[in-house]
């Protein structure tokens, strides 16, 4: 029996994105999503929401979804919580960049939002529950 994955921390600056992972995870999913447009309020809102798991876009406003990575695992709330890059970026380098520091994994724009919340508790439960 595998464990359910709950909370969401969703890091995304483009409105259409953040409504559309919003609507698969919470309605589709059942999940409680915490959502950030940047790095620095997802800094910020990390250790109240004590994510599950965290969402990430890699291109941001203020700072880039590499060094907002490197900071979440910084904060002790964070320092294990699996970090799923979401990203528009499809060159290979880029892809073996985000693997190696750490990202449980890589989800690509477009996403399909039917199946996301599947892919996210598949995720989750190949890096926390084995």
């Amino acid at each position: 029996m595998s464990m359910r994955l709950h909370r969401i921390l969703l890091v995304e600056d483009d409105p259409d994105i953040r409504m559309i992972a919003e609507f698969a995870l919470r309605d589709l999913g059942g999940m409680l999503v915490t959502i950030c447009e940047t790095g620095h309020e997802a800094l910020a809102y990390a250790p109240q929401s004590t994510p599950d798991l965290i969402v990430l876009d890699w291109m941001l406003p203020d700072t880039d979804g590499i060094d907002t990575f490197l900071a979440l695992r910084g904060l002790a709330c964070c320092a294990a919580t699996p970090i799923v890059f979401l990203t528009a970026k499809t060159a290979r380098d880029d892809l073996a960049r985000l693997q190696a520091i750490g990202a449980a994994a890589v989800l690509l724009k477009p996403f399909d939002p039917l199946r996301l919340a599947r892919q996210l508790q598949l995720i989750w439960e190949s890096c926390c529950c084995t």
